[in-house]
């Protein structure tokens, strides 16, 4: 039997749970849809994508779990995620990236007059990305950029700057690089001091407008093969999380869909109850 998507609460959007954590069964138009309408609303919230390695990391942690629980929408990010709802029977619509989303949610939001900020990168990434995505977008209302040093988080009074920084400068939507899942606790304390502001983790998308990284091409991205790019530009720094985590994880997550489709609904399926 198939397995169905789960029914969301009125208004939010179906989730599909993978290994027990649910996404959002959206588009990345749909995304931003829910993005803009909650700031034409003045309600804030948080995208937060998630990959295969993240999706590891939340079965082993429970502080990742906590942190994850408190997004407005968990995202797709990843073709196996898309290989695996489907093979799960619910389909989740497509892939939505956070390295995708910084620039297809930027154009959205200049056109509609929504501010961004972005936080984190390398020194000089974040104003780099700035200036490059202010270049696409004549229009877009850029709030600022800020890039906190290394090791800022055992650092009280950056923290205190971060928020000053970002209440004074009052973004609509905040775009948080600082790698998972570092970013994901800067988010949750942020969130209560900002709001009406919208978060989007992004980890590595700002070196990648920078230029710094380049991403891979299209058909290597809908082949699900984005990760041999980024391996084959950084294999000391990625070989590990690729090779020795990810691949034996994908089987695993891949075996986890087929036995929720194989199994009849209400006995040992994973997925959440209506």
């Amino acid at each position: 039997m198939h397995a169905d998507t789960a029914t969301a609460p009125a208004g939010a959007p179906p989730i599909v749970p993978l290994l027990g954590l649910d996404f959002a069964a959206v588009s990345e138009q749909e995304t931003i849809n829910y993005v803009l309408r909650g700031i034409r609303d003045g309600r804030g919230g948080w995208v937060c994508p998630a990959n295969l390695d993240v999706l590891r990391k939340w079965r082993q942690s429970a502080e990742v779990r906590e942190l994850m629980s408190r997004a407005d929408l968990v995202v797709a990010d990843g073709m196996p995620l898309i290989w695996a709802g489907a093979l799960q029977g619910s389909r989740l619509p497509e892939r939505v990236a956070g390295s995708t989303l910084i620039h297809s949610l930027t154009e959205a939001a200049a056109e509609a007059g929504a501010s961004v900020f972005l936080l984190g990168g390398n020194p000089g990434t974040a104003d780099e990305a700035t200036r490059r995505l202010t270049e696409l977008s004549p229009n877009l209302s850029l709030a600022g950029a800020l890039c906190p040093p290394f090791g800022f988080e055992h650092q009280p009074e950056w923290l205190d700057r971060i928020a000053q920084t970002l209440q004074e400068a009052g973004p609509d939507i905040v775009y948080v690089g600082l790698g998972f899942p570092k970013q994901e606790r800067l988010i949750v304390e942020l969130r209560t001091l900002c709001p009406r502001a919208w978060f989007v983790s992004c980890g590595v998308s700002f070196s990648f407008v920078a230029g710094e990284i380049k991403r891979a091409p299209r058909t290597l991205q809908r082949l699900g093969l984005e990760w041999l790019h980024r391996l084959a530009q950084e294999p000391e720094r990625l070989y590990r999380r690729y090779l020795l985590q990810g691949i034996p994880f994908l089987f695993a997550v891949l075996w986890s869909a087929l036995v929720v489709r194989l199994t009849p609904r209400g006995v040992g399926s994973p997925r959440r109850e209506p």
